[in-house]
């Protein structure tokens, strides 16, 4: 009897627990955010970043945004400037709900501080002097030859048509994907996930100059075709 009694008394605490929440309610901790009230950066940088920049910032087709190097000469104003408008003339969009994309002012927030808290590195350029993030002049083409030959040929190869040690960097399809400052950004900063030096190490004891780097860039842009699009150049193919 003492058992019927037990098992009686569990099921009608059990009807009355289930009567208290309405049938298909979900439970405490179940509801979902909707996508502009999303602010785990974990989250936010999967779904919008790491499909080009790579997991955990460590580089895919863009580049490593865990790169010590970058977040070293790109302040937070042009990292988020970035993230928000995209860059013209290249592969990156805007994100911003301003400019089109889907992400609010908080969440681009978000994605600027957590990129540098998690993976900046104080003391990374060890005192030394790096070229500025934008140029702060027009480059001149024909002296950019000259420091392409003596910085970058040994590895990328004769007007840049690649090597065994380098791709090509003059082809149309690469050009047309990334932007001017695009450009200068991996002059400065490198490839570090793809083994290509910063501007400190293309020849040893001999850093690029902050004009040095403009001008190649100037010539690397005076390579871009006008008007990409197929068929390319026979150039393209190397």
């Amino acid at each position: 009897m003492n058992l019927l009694r037990q098992f009686c008394a569990i099921a009608v605490i059990a009807v009355l627990s289930a009567c208290g929440r309405p049938h298909g309610q979900p439970g405490n901790g179940a509801e979902v955010l909707a996508p502009n009230e999303v602010l785990d950066f974990a989250t936010l940088y999967a779904q919008n970043c790491a499909g080009c920049h790579g997991d955990n910032g460590r580089g895919g087709a863009a580049i490593a945004l865990a790169d010590p190097v970058y977040l070293a000469i790109a302040d937070d104003t042009a990292i988020r400037k970035v993230i928000a408008t995209g860059a013209r003339g290249a592969a990156m969009p805007a994100f911003a709900e301003s400019a089109g994309g889907l992400l609010t002012d908080k969440q681009l927030d978000v994605i600027t501080h957590e990129i540098r808290s998690r993976w900046s590195r104080p003391g990374i350029l060890d005192g030394a002097n790096p070229p500025s993030y934008a140029a702060k002049s027009a480059g001149d083409p024909q002296r950019g030859e000259a420091v392409y030959k003596a910085y970058c040929e040994s590895c990328h190869g004769q007007n840049g048509r690649g090597s065994p040690k380098g791709s090509a960097i003059t082809n149309d399809s690469f050009l047309a994907l990334v932007s001017d400052q695009g450009l200068r950004t991996l002059v400065i900063t490198g490839r570090p996930e793809l083994n290509a030096p910063d501007w400190r190490g293309n020849v040893r004891g001999k850093p690029m100059s902050d004009q040095e780097v403009t001008d190649v860039v100037a010539w690397l842009v005076s390579q871009r075709a006008q008007v990409p699009g197929q068929p390319y150049s026979a150039s393209a193919q190397h």
